[in-house]
């Protein structure tokens, strides 16, 4: 009897140690296991600290002499891309590198680009900022475009996909303030075919509109929200 009175004493002892003790051990294996998530999520943040770093400096290096160090383009013919969506990027630079959209100094750039790189280019490109256009000279300022453009915008649809700050979004260009002989070529060229797009909606948006009001509807935009003529 008394032996097995201590054999039972000693088991009920040892049990109410091991429940003594299992919250402490869940409260260190929590604290384990957020240290643990604490460090892994310091290190992701300083390896896409560094990504996004490697990336400027590639950007000044190899896009900026053409697409301006914030962006903004000073050369004829040459997008805008600051303000631009990261996602609208990476379709470009990707239908670029595969040689589906046309453009020689495009294709050669992206050619050799690795995925990698498409999202860290564009990553890039999607922090930038959106930079206002020049004012126009007085003798470019026509009242008259202005109204019609604006009209334009609203016929064709143009703020159904791009908002009504002509922003864009997602897979949808900012257009508001882009160069307009950049704006009127691409309109034209997805008139005709030789602009190629990740849908057709352009092509089938202006496939119909006269060229005298794509080119105005290229002047509102670029002016977008536009300056009040004197």
């Amino acid at each position: 009897m008394r032996r097995a009175w201590a054999t039972g004493l000693a088991s009920c002892t040892a049990m109410l140690v091991l429940v003594a003790a299992a919250p402490q051990a869940g409260a260190q294996d929590k604290a384990r296991k957020a240290r643990a998530a604490a460090s892994a999520a310091s290190a992701a943040a300083k390896a896409r600290d560094g990504t996004a770093a490697k990336y400027a400096q590639r950007f000044a290096a190899e896009c900026a002499a053409c697409h301006g160090a914030n962006g903004r383009s000073d050369m004829p013919l040459t997008p805008v891309l600051a303000g631009q969506p990261s996602l609208y990027a990476i379709t470009q630079l990707f239908l670029f590198r595969e040689a589906r959209r046309g453009s020689d100094a495009m294709n050669a750039v992206a050619k050799n680009m690795s995925d990698d790189d498409l999202r860290g280019f564009s990553d890039h490109i999607g922090t930038l900022p959106p930079v206002p256009a020049p004012p126009p000279a007085a003798a470019r300022i026509r009242r008259a475009w202005h109204g019609q453009g604006r009209a334009l915008a609203q016929q064709h649809r143009c703020v159904a996909c791009h908002g009504a700050a002509l922003d864009g979004g997602q897979q949808v260009p900012r257009i508001a303030g882009q160069r307009e002989d950049y704006l009127k070529m691409t309109l034209r060229g997805f008139q005709a075919g030789t602009r190629a797009g990740y849908t057709q909606a352009m092509t089938a948006a202006v496939s119909h509109v006269p060229v005298d009001d794509l080119d105005t509807l290229a002047y509102f935009v670029a002016r977008f929200p536009g300056v009040t003529p004197p």
